[in-house]
């Protein structure tokens, strides 16, 4: 096995990266921030009926920013819309060498990025002279759209191809590997046939009327689309009868035995969420990256803190996970990032295996910070994005006016304040039918010497940006 790195390392990852999947640090990548990949893993697959229909949105699709501080000076990333003058050169005070931007012609606010680039010429002959020049195109994850793309501009792909991908992203995958490597999950069942969903309605059954409460997911869910939380019988028997249905209808639709994708869990007690990534390389070794506590309010994902309050002998059980799991994705064709959610329960036991993700996660993003050398080993960040309520564009400029002081603007010896790592999706979702206003999200790291501090920080901006509307009114 791999020496265990404890902490975050000092190497930094865009390098560790390129080194993974393909074998070189110097090899010039083209990111792509195709968020939601798994939409497009989920089509044509069985899913739970309500939530079977996958829609994009503007602000979600322009998290494709995020993928511009993957890269360094020699690499390239493709955008939905130029940089904010003011974001750009806010990141470039701060030191970050920022990689080439490539912008796509009449962005679809409806499309991811990699849509987008597909359908414009000009980008793909652009992205094809630098496949002449040896880069490689890495996404957030690669479904059959990044294939077209590679296919069609000759940027090799750094990674597997979009079936294996999707294959370990599934849930399915995750619960029956873990079975396999004998790694502590809550009760529960994968089910790809319906003798197998009916074995597990029944024993969830059991479980329901005992008192307790289960969870049904999609094999290919994500941001907690695909997951329904059950405290009855009779609730569980409806959607396993619509399940059936829906699997009987595409089978007689397209021939075959009829199939799902499910899994089903006891609904266990937990302290915290935790989030985890490693890197598999071509070679087969697997390098532990980091783990990172997650932040929810009301079940809903709301940010990391970094460090996680962990023990060292629990990073070291998720350390050693991560390895075990590494080995055996590679034996099954995978390399590159692989993020996987875990919990700590009530006792401080540990649930190492919840999902596998198969693709670049939001703490991917955030590597930047310490590996960047914006925060030393030493300080706390909390990751976390701000709701915004807009009834005009706002200027970066402008933003950081409001939030004068609060915004981190060196990378002195001791840092303090939020880290803006996406701009883009402040106003991603404007446009000149908006007159009642538009929702924007503003993502950044709060960095800090201690929590209290960093809950300080976070009041005061959060008090500043409720002022906003008043503020953006033309």
């Amino acid at each position: 096995m791999d020496e265990v790195e404890m902490h975050l390392p000092s190497a930094g990852f865009s390098a560790r990266l390129k080194r993974a999947v393909t074998g070189s640090a110097d090899t010039p990548l083209v990111f792509l921030g195709n968020f939601e990949v798994e939409n497009h893993w989920a089509l044509g697959e069985p899913a739970l009926p309500r939530v079977a229909a996958h829609a994009g949105s503007a602000v979600v699709n322009r998290m494709d920013e995020f993928a511009l501080l993957l890269g360094g000076k020699d690499d390239h990333v493709v955008l939905k819309t130029p940089l904010d003058r003011g974001y750009r050169g806010y990141l470039e005070a701060l030191g970050l060498e920022l990689p080439t931007v490539h912008v796509v012609s009449g962005q679809d606010p409806r499309r991811t990025v990699s849509e987008d680039a597909l359908a414009d010429p000009a980008l793909c002959a652009a992205l094809a002279d630098l496949a002449a020049e040896g880069a490689r195109l890495s996404a957030h994850g690669v479904s059959a759209v990044e294939e077209q793309l590679s296919a069609r501009t000759g940027l090799p792909l750094a990674a597997p191809t979009a079936a294996v991908c999707k294959k370990v992203n599934s849930k399915v995958y995750s619960r029956r590997l873990s079975d396999e490597l004998g790694i502590r999950q809550a009760r529960g069942w994968a089910c790809e046939t319906l003798e197998e969903l009916a074995g597990a309605v029944a024993a969830a059954g059991e479980l329901l009327d005992a008192g307790r409460k289960v969870v049904l997911k999609d094999a290919f869910g994500v941001s907690g689309k695909g997951i329904v939380v059950l405290d009855s019988a009779a609730r569980l028997g409806r959607l396993h009868r619509m399940a059936v249905q829906q699997a009987e209808k595409a089978a007689a639709a397209g021939g075959g035995a009829p199939r799902t994708a499910l899994v089903i869990e006891e609904w266990v007690a937990k302290r915290c969420d935790l989030n985890y990534q490693f890197t598999v390389g071509r070679d087969g070794s697997t390098h532990f990256d980091f783990v990172k506590e997650l932040l929810t309010e009301g079940g809903v994902h709301k940010g990391h803190r970094i460090p996680a309050r962990l023990s060292e002998a629990q990073v070291a059980e998720i350390a050693g996970t991560a390895l075990r799991l590494g080995e055996r994705l590679a034996a099954d064709g995978y390399h590159g990032v692989v993020g996987v959610d875990a919990m700590v329960d009530p006792d401080e036991g540990l649930y190492p295996v919840v999902e596998i993700n198969a693709r670049n996660n939001m703490s991917t993003y955030q590597n930047v910070v310490h590996e960047g050398g914006l925060a030393g080993t030493e300080e706390v960040a909390v990751a976390r994005h701000y709701p915004l309520r807009l009834t005009r564009p706002l200027p970066f400029a402008e933003l950081a006016g409001v939030l004068d002081g609060l915004l981190l603007t060196s990378r002195g010896p001791r840092p303090r304040g939020l880290f803006v790592n996406n701009y883009a999706t402040v106003n991603a979702a404007w446009s000149e039918d908006a007159a009642d206003g538009v929702e924007g999200r503003l993502y950044g790291v709060l960095v800090g010497a201690s929590d209290e501090e960093i809950a300080a920080i976070d009041t005061d901006i959060t008090g500043r940006l409720a002022a906003l509307p008043e503020r953006s009114r033309a």
